[in-house]
Parts: C-alpha cells; sequence; structure tokens
C-alpha cells in the first residue's frame, strides 16, 4: 500500500493492520512525518513536531507488538495534540510569540495517549491562547486543506488540519464554545466535546475553568470511541473530572426506538446558509430511514447561545490573563488583546446576568431532553470563511449578533449545558467545501452519540472524502 493511501486510514484500521504485523509503528511514523515534511509548510498545522521522539516510541512500540506485549488500545498509532497541553521535554506556546516554556511533566491526557500506546507526532497550531479570531499568527497561519485562503475553524485549528490532511492518525483538541466542532465542521473531520469533567485538564492551559474540555478529532466516528475509550476518565490530579464509568463502542444495528429532534431555532437562525441548511435536512432524513423517530423541538434561547457564552468565557480568561496582560500587553495580537480588556472591564451584573442565562439553558437543554434522546443542529451556519487579514472592530450592535448567532451559535450552548456534542461531516457546499452536522445527547451519554453518528457514517460516505493535496 501507498503511504498515500495508509496515512489516510481511519485508526481503526491502522490498528488492525499493527496487531497483524501488515505495517510497523516505524514505517507509519515516518509516512506521516515525511508527509508533514511535505505538506505542513503550507498548512500549518503544527507548531512543533517531534520527529526524534516520535521516531524513537514508534522503534519501542514495533518491539512491543513483534513480542505480543503491547496491549494498548492506541498501540502504535500517530497522533499529536493541540499546544496547549503539556508533554514532557516539548514547548507549550499556546499559539503565541511569547511564551514558549517548556514542560516538565505530561498533561494526564499526553501521559494517558503514551499508556494506551500511541506515538506523540508533535504539538498543533491554535489560535492565540486558544481564544479565537485572531488575525496574527506566529507559528503560521493555519489554512484549511479544502481552501487554503480559507479559515481550518476557531482555536483547535492545527487539529482540525492535521485529521484532515493525513497530518496524524487522529488528534486531540479543546473545545470551550466551539473549538472542537468549529474545525470538525469547517475542515470535514468528526469532533467530540465530552461531558465537561469527562477529560482531565491537568496541565491544560485554562480559558475558562466552568467550560473548557478537551476531546478527540478523528477521521470517523468510530476512532472518536476509541480515543475517547482510551483517554477519558476520572483523574485524582484534577478534582473536575468525573468518576462515572467510560463506555467502550458498541455500535447498534440501526436506530429504531431513538428519538431525534431537529433544534427549530438553530434551522431559523438568520445566519443559516441554504446549503447547510438543506444538508442538515437531508441528514435528517438519512437518520429517519435508519428507524430513528425524528421531529423537531424549540429551545427559545437557543439562538442566544453564543452571546451567553462569550460573556462567560470573557470574564474567566480575563481573569486568567489578569497579570500576564499587564506584563505582555503589546505582544499580544489586536483582536485577542481587545477582547481580554473588554472581558477585564466587564460589569459584575453583567456577569452574573450570563451566569443566570447559562442556568436556564442548561434547564431548557435538560428538558428537551426528557422528551428526545438526540437534539440536532447544524455545527456551523456557513461553510469556511475567508482567512480575515483586518483586526478592526465591529461597526453596529447589529453586527455583532450576527456574528454569535453564526459561529458560536449552536455550537454555545450545549457547553453552556455541560452536555455532550459530537460534529460529523454532512455534505459540501457547490464550491466543494465541507459541512457539519451536529448531535447533542444528555450528559455522560457520550456512547448514543456514537452509535447514532456511526450508524449515519455507515449509511453516507461523506466522511470518506478527503482533500487532494
Amino acid at each position: 500500500m501507498a503511504n498515500e493511501e495508509l496515512v489516510a486510514l481511519p485508526v481503526t484500521k491502522l490498528s488492525a493492520m499493527l496487531k497483524a504485523k501488515e505495517v510497523s509503528p516505524v514505517e507509519l511514523t515516518e509516512a506521516y512525518l515525511e508527509r508533514i515534511e511535505r505538506l505542513d509548510g503550507d498548512l500549518h498545522a503544527y507548531i512543533t513536531v517531534d520527529a526524534k521522539g516520535a521516531l524513537a516510541a514508534a522503534k519501542q512500540a514495533e518491539g512491543e507488538l513483534a513480542k505480543g506485549s503491547a496491549n494498548g488500545l492506541l498501540a502504535g498509532v500517530p497522533i499529536a495534540v493541540k499546544d496547549q497541553m503539556d508533554a514532557k521535554g516539548l514547548p507549550t506556546t499556546m499559539g503565541t510569540s511569547f511564551i514558549k516554556d517548556v514542560a516538565g511533566e505530561d498533561s494526564t491526557l499526553v501521559a494517558r495517549l503514551k499508556d494506551q500506546g500511541a506515538i506523540l507526532l508533535g504539538k498543533l497550531n491554535l489560535s492565540e491562547f486558544a481564544m479565537g479570531g485572531n488575525v496574527v499568527h506566529p507559528h503560521g497561519t493555519p489554512r484549511n486543506p479544502w481552501d487554503r485562503e480559507r479559515q481550518p475553524g476557531h482555536s483547535s485549528s492545527g487539529s482540525g488540519i492535521a485529521v484532515a490532511a493525513s497530518l496524524a492518525a487522529a488528534a486531540i483538541g479543546e473545545d470551550t464554545a466551539g473549538s472542537i466542532r468549529i474545525p470538525a465542521s469547517w475542515c470535514g473531520v468528526t469532533g467530540l466535546r465530552p461531558t465537561w469533567g469527562r477529560f482531565s485538564r491537568y496541565r491544560v492551559a485554562s480559558v475558562s475553568w466552568s467550560m473548557d474540555q478537551a476531546g478527540p478529532m478523528t477521521k470517523t466516528v468510530e476512532d472518536c470511541a476509541l480515543v475517547f475509550q482510551a483517554i477519558a476518565g476520572h483523574d485524582p490530579k484534577d478534582a473536575t473530572t468525573s468518576q462515572a464509568a467510560v463506555p467502550s463502542f458498541q455500535a447498534r444495528d440501526g436506530l429504531n426506538g431513538l428519538r431525534v429532534a431537529i433544534v427549530r431555532e438553530a434551522m431559523e437562525s438568520p445566519a443559516l446558509d441554504a446549503e447547510t441548511k438543506a444538508g442538515v435536512e437531508q441528514a435528517a432524513k438519512e437518520l429517519e430511514a435508519l428507524g430513528a423517530a425524528v421531529t423537531d423541538i424549540s429551545i427559545p434561547l437557543f439562538t442566544n447561545g453564543g452571546l451567553i457564552s462569550a460573556a462567560v468565557t470573557d470574564a474567566d480568561v480575563a481573569y486568567v490573563h489578569r497579570h500576564l496582560l499587564r506584563e505582555h500587553a503589546a505582544e499580544y495580537d489586536t483582536p485577542t488583546r481587545r477582547r481580554l480588556m473588554a472581558g477585564m472591564l466587564m460589569p459584575t451584573e453583567l456577569r452574573d446576568k450570563a451566569l443566570r442565562f447559562r442556568v436556564i439553558m442548561r434547564r431548557l437543554v435538560m428538558e428537551a431532553f426528557a422528551q428526545v434522546d438526540v437534539l440536532v443542529t447544524p455545527t456551523q451556519s456557513t461553510p469556511a470563511p475567508l482567512i480575515s487579514t483586518n483586526a478592526g472592530g465591529f461597526g453596529s450592535v447589529e453586527e455583532v449578533l450576527r456574528g454569535f448567532y453564526g459561529v458560536r451559535g449552536a455550537t454555545g450552548p450545549f457547553n453552556l449545558a455541560a452536555v455532550p456534542a459530537l460534529s460529523v461531516p454532512c455534505g459540501f457546499t457547490k464550491g466543494g467545501l465541507p459541512m457539519g452536522l451536529q448531535l447533542a445527547a444528555r450528559p455522560f451519554d457520550e456512547l448514543t452519540l456514537f452509535q447514532t453518528g456511526h450508524a449515519y457514517q455507515e449509511r453516507t460516505s461523506w466522511h470518506t472524502r478527503w482533500p487532494e493535496l
């Protein structure tokens, strides 16, 4: 098999080939490293590539597989992580020009990947401090593999690129208000924001302590479930992690008995693109054909989810940066600095109001789940926009609101409600850009999301299309 075909395979197939000794971890790692060397100078998925460390780990995995002692779920599989997560011996830059601290210890997520036999290829690009929206990227402007003039997604941009361009078999991103789901949608990959508390945040740099949650980005839902199983679960080093049992993936035979509802407000958003709307409506028909009972449901506060989410996040992240901003203000990108300063100036009554609205959003979402098992929305209102080179502000209140209805309009409600949400590819525009379908479920019911998304992918082929590079 040619390297181009090999690196495009999903994790589950690569894992089977590694165990059957049809390919060696060293050969596979070298194939990814060669592809990164050839393509990433243009795409800018990576900030740090650890070729030496990856090859050493691959040789160790090769020996363990040869002896039959490799028991990890990801044994020999090359994976990369967002440069928000510490990996011992590698710098954690947070996408900035002025932070280059070398980690003295692995984050729990990186440690678990290694414990499961994964090969760490390196650290992936991201928006400055994982906030989204910056214009200047010190480590290269991340570019969408489907159209290099377009954005790959906010915050976990490198993670989306790495999977879509086959620069890693899988990636770990982080999602505060959509930063896994947005690049998953715009890059045409699968991405999960798990239930808050599922993944450890030990030595993962913070944006908003009450909403940050790492998660897998992969080629398929089945891959996503495997990576989730490998690294989710309670961590004594992170008191916010849950002790809930981590499920192993089991496919359903159809979706008979599953109750699915399309969120009406998400489909009526003034920002929603006609092609995206049609793609989601067709996806709902596919779920119905699989046996699901599909209806629609109203969540009245839904369209304000992006705005509420931003208010909570910006107040949280402003606190995180209160000292750093004083010392390095001129080194921040203009939009990042402006957003942090606005967060610092937010009146207490406005933050309190946002927190009250968050409680209401959580209640409304949970009331919806009393009636159905899965909620459906577009992941993003539009396909990937052009890369912005303008650091200018907003011209009107209406312009601000349109922005919140668009980028975080459908993702915000679910991180506010602390429930799991999965983005899967659901089609392409006439211009050849991917579109994403978002599925959400009750807290700690990732298994239902995996089963629903997998059944959809078994019926459709959108997830098998990859950009020509």
